[in-house]
């Protein structure tokens, strides 16, 4: 388990952000002066940058007894401990492959591109506020940070419908929870008269044994709001109809960054606050995770839209990281660590692949992919290696997320849930390898195509995510070390 303690460096952490910031607002000045060949390699160096800034920090930690000093304004708001900096640094690496492969998809885009690659900055920097938070206020400015340049970017394709219509959706019911996480924040607030989580983490310790209604009130409406971010049931509605109608780039950003972000948000609030009190929110969210498992398996079952099918994909790998988060054990942050990196890289690569395919044939259907191993052997391989993954297939980094999940669970005697979580994954095994079964199957008369023409540079980026993925599957404790 990292050491949840303040950061004697803390300027130089809070670089990264500012430099992010940076670069969000060069990128829209590129956009001003028509400077569209430069766009993406000043992103491209300032998410290089800010990885680099943020792996130095790592370790730079200064001890004060059992809980965190500040120093300053920022340091009483935001914490940059090793947990935040592994997830920033995740965060960082997965917006660095997205933009890797932004050159292709807005090829054709001659306006807006600037403001689009801005937002996805500045959605960066919400999540990045996410995972570092210690004060509640810092943790609502990244959530409406992320939320607000997302619900622009649901519906930047203007042209399309199910782009206004994803956006509309998704502002909607984001409003929505918000409202949950305010009112959960204020009444916390009005219950421990503080922001600080660590303060609300000693009023917790003290009052365990009476915690008044209107602080467990605030608590489950709290994680209502966060639930939401991460698509968890009941709160997943939305999730289908905003991937599905989204630009396929933005659903990937969502479906990988966004969804890091969330999880790495609430496991910091239940892990230092809540943490002492597992049996007050443990039925909830342990219902929760199996509601969320449960569907995302089975309606990710009938779906003959593949973008569909990783949206309820997504919902069933957020049932299994809240069996993360109920585990709060010494190895559960590393194991959350290791399963999101897992999924992530293998969620890029297999949304990458989808915006190939969809351009080229028009359809976001199983049928679409018929061929694909004839018509671009390697592609078809990196999305092989990506649906494996997916459904756990040892000795992929898939495989080894879920046996730390989920033994970490069975060292909380949380026996059940851990059944329940392995039936459905022989679900997900079924709807990964219909995507598998469809790429070797071959075309009709009606269907043949030529060789899907995909640039070498897409080609090499999709390459390294599938052989990331290989990598910390077969060594898997260059992850899981991380932060043990």
């Amino acid at each position: 388990m990292p050491n949840f303690e303040s950061n004697k460096n803390e300027p130089e952490k809070m670089n990264v952000i500012i430099l992010l910031s940076i670069t969000g607002l060069a990128t829209l000045f590129t956009g001003i002066y028509n400077a569209r060949k430069i766009i993406l390699p000043v992103v491209i160096l300032g998410l290089l940058a800010a990885f680099a800034l943020n792996a130095l920090q790592w370790h730079a930690v200064a001890y004060a007894g059992n809980t965190a000093f500040y120093t300053g304004y920022v340091k009483s708001m935001m914490q940059f401990d090793d947990y935040a900096i592994a997830f920033t640094g995740l965060l960082i690496l997965c917006s660095l492959f997205i933009f890797f492969l932004c050159d292709e998809y807005y090829k054709d885009e001659d306006h807006h591109i600037a403001d689009i690659f801005a937002l996805i900055i500045f959605t960066l920097i919400g999540g990045i506020m996410m995972a570092s938070y210690v004060h509640m206020a810092i943790l609502f400015i990244g959530i409406e940070t992320l939320s607000i340049s997302l619900y622009i970017l649901a519906g930047s394709k203007k042209l399309s419908l199910r782009s206004n219509e994803a956006s509309l959706k998704y502002f909607l019911m984001g409003s929505f929870s918000t409202c949950f996480l305010l009112f959960g924040i204020c009444l916390i607030y009005g219950t421990t008269g503080s922001f600080d989580i660590y303060v609300i983490k000693t009023y917790v310790i003290n009052n365990a044994s009476s915690l008044p209604l209107m602080f467990k009130a605030g608590l489950f409406l709290l994680a209502v709001g966060l639930l939401f971010k991460v698509s968890a049931a009941p709160f997943h509605f939305w999730t289908p109809d905003v991937y599905e109608g989204s630009p396929t780039l933005i659903t990937t950003f969502m479906a990988s960054v966004v969804k890091i972000a969330g999880f790495a948000a609430l496991f910091r609030l239940f892990y230092i606050c809540f943490g002492s009190i597992v049996p007050v929110w443990y039925y909830a969210i342990g219902a929760i995770a199996a509601l969320t498992i449960i569907i995302g398996n089975f309606s990710a079952l009938y779906q003959k839209s593949v973008k569909r099918m990783l949206a309820y994909s997504s919902i069933a790998n957020a049932g299994y990281l809240l069996v993360g988060v109920l585990s709060l054990n010494e190895h559960a942050s590393s194991a959350l660590f290791y399963y999101m990196a897992a999924y992530a890289f293998a969620t890029i690569t297999a949304f990458g692949i989808l915006m190939v395919v969809s351009k080229e044939t028009g359809n976001e259907n199983y049928e679409a992919f018929h061929g694909l191993a004839k018509r671009n052997p390697v592609i078809a391989g990196v999305l092989v290696i990506a649906m494996l993954s997916l459904a756990g297939i040892p000795p992929l980094a898939g495989f080894f997320g879920k046996y730390y999940i989920f033994s970490n669970a069975i060292e909380n005697n949380y026996i059940w849930i851990v059944i329940l979580a392995l039936l459905n994954s022989l679900l997900g095994i079924i709807y990964y390898f219909r995507l598998i079964v469809a790429v070797f199957t071959p075309e009709t008369e009606s269907e043949e195509r030529d060789r899907i023409p995909v640039k070498n540079s897409y080609s090499f980026v999709l390459a390294i995510a599938a052989a990331i993925i290989i990598l910390i599957g077969v060594f898997p404790n260059w992850i899981i070390s991380l932060l043990s």
